[in-house]
């Protein structure tokens, strides 16, 4: 009953919102969360902005901020490409996350759009640094590109780490968290407009990508510092 109740309110919210950025319900499940982690995680060889903190950390802390400040769900087409502080989607809490560790997400994805724009569909040959950033499909391409491409099975959860980007379909992005359940699976930190926004649902929908950014592995070229 639960998931036909979903499935209803996504056709519902893909109807309102469109193709620009999709926002589909919220699903999280009542497996209760474990106190101790079973997976130690994994430490990023690089600190970005030299601020003491790993990157795979600096993305998880600022994920967990972007769904603590819960910015309303807006999927307009912003001057400039960012949206205030006080509204986003899904992939707006991806680009702040990496804000975090000090990338300029926008900046590379624009990028790459620019010098690779017939491997970015969602374009369709006409690149908007406006709002390119903020859909999934182009993040997807971005990251099958340049981060670590890992498995999609949840059945290997020690594989899954804190501050690892997921994608669901070309329509949803997420950050995973360091909170697990007790089944060793770890929660997503997410936009979808719903008030609690880190969730045990890392499965709940067919995963598309799963991404982890070791920037030691990234071209210096593509890196741009968040001014």
């Amino acid at each position: 009953m639960k998931r036909i109740l979903c499935m209803c309110l996504l056709c519902c919210v893909l109807a309102a919102c469109g193709t620009a950025i999709a926002d589909p319900p919220s699903a999280q499940s009542t497996t209760p969360v474990t106190t101790a982690n079973p997976y130690p995680p994994v430490t990023s060889p690089v600190d970005f902005n030299s601020n003491g903190v790993d990157d795979y950390t600096d993305i998880l802390i600022g994920a967990r901020m972007d769904a603590e400040n819960r910015p309303r769900y807006d999927a307009s087409w912003f001057l400039g490409g960012y949206p205030p502080e006080d509204a986003g989607v899904c992939t707006d809490l991806v680009w702040r996350a990496f804000k975090q560790a000090g990338y300029d997400l926008k900046a590379m994805v624009d990028r790459d759009i620019a010098a690779n724009v017939a491997l970015y569909p969602r374009t369709q040959g006409r690149p908007d640094p406006h709002i390119d950033f903020r859909r999934t499909a182009n993040l997807l391409v971005f990251f099958q590109r340049h981060a670590q491409v890992l498995t999609t099975d949840v059945a290997q959860a020690e594989q899954w780490q804190p501050g690892d980007i997921v994608t669901y379909g070309t329509w949803h992005s997420a950050i995973v968290s360091d909170k697990r359940n007790a089944d060793g699976l770890p929660y997503i930190l997410h936009n979808m407009g719903q008030y609690n926004r880190e969730e045990d649902c890392l499965a709940a929908w067919e995963i598309s990508g799963h991404f982890r950014f070791d920037a030691s592995q990234v071209e210096p070229g593509l890196l741009i510092v968040f001014e």
